[in-house]
């Protein structure tokens, strides 16, 4: 009992727990409000599409399965590697413990940093919103459950499928992990495309993002990264300045500032800014 007791201990922490509880209501108030604001693009591209794909045949739904991954994946890594991107992306990141709360603390602004941007290809190729929707809905379903240091490793499909070993990796904070495993359901296209990697074996995974102090409340969870993406941009003294904040890597040093703002560095920057370690 005492080794349960410690085990729970090490990977849930109620207080941070009931605030991702918070962060999802949330989420779920506003997603349905954005609902008619997003399906427009869609409908207008879906309007304007190449071919027909009909929804329901084997063939189809696995094209689009693989079509859906692949989008995902380079979602998840501009997310990593764009600042307007990572400023939502962040709150996931922020839990200190790996979890199924974990899993549901998702940024509010999800929309604004133009996530759905990257689906709308699929649209355009034939494939309809609905299905589009319910792909993505059911990836998002299968990380759920891989937020958790409970399971044990899966064997074989290890490499294949994205598994709670390979998430966790990619939510740690220690250097080796930093932007690896972006994968959704699959972990095949990181191993395509070099951002692959397994745990540390000399050291234990840590969580959570350096250089922020831990915060419980949901608004400043929420919105914390985006008030010093504004504080940059507010500060910065030219238009290619400004855009270099937008899009460059989280945690990159402005010109302008003569301390340094680097991944995986404590921050003594101004009060508001903060050093992000990405780690979803």
């Amino acid at each position: 009992m005492s080794r349960l007791a410690h085990r729970e201990k090490a990977t849930h922490d109620l207080a941070e727990s009931a605030s991702s509880l918070c962060i999802a209501v949330g989420n779920n108030l506003i997603r349905p409000l954005e609902a008619g604001l997003i399906s427009m693009p869609f409908i207008f591209v879906y309007d304007h599409r190449l071919i027909d794909f009909a929804s329901t045949t084997s063939i189809s739904i696995g094209i689009l399965f693989l079509a859906t991954e692949f989008q995902y994946y380079w979602q998840h890594r501009c997310a990593h590697r764009i600042r307007w991107m990572w400023a939502t992306h962040a709150v996931h990141h922020s839990p200190t413990k790996i979890n199924l709360t974990a899993a549901i603390r998702l940024g509010w602004t999800s929309n604004l940093s133009g996530n759905f941007l990257f689906f709308l290809p699929l649209a355009w190729i034939g494939f309809h919103p609905v299905a589009i929707a319910a792909m993505l809905g059911s990836n998002l379903l299968y990380q759920f459950f891989i937020h958790t240091e409970l399971a044990p490793r899966l064997g074989p499909l290890e490499w294949v499928l994205n598994t709670p070993a390979h998430h966790r990796v990619h939510h740690a904070s220690n250097s080796s992990c930093l932007d690896k495993n972006y994968g959704g359901v699959l972990i095949l296209f990181d191993r395509l495309f070099g951002t692959f990697a397994e745990a540390p074996t000399d050291e234990a995974l840590r969580y959570g993002l350096h250089g922020s102090a831990r915060t419980l409340n949901p608004f400043h969870t929420a919105f914390d990264e985006w008030v010093t993406l504004a504080h940059d941009l507010k500060h910065a003294p030219s238009f290619i300045a400004k855009l270099r904040v937008l899009f460059s890597p989280p945690g990159s040093a402005p010109s302008w500032r003569s301390s340094t703002h680097d991944r995986g560095a404590e921050v003594t920057t101004s009060p508001t800014s903060s050093c992000i370690i990405a780690g979803e």
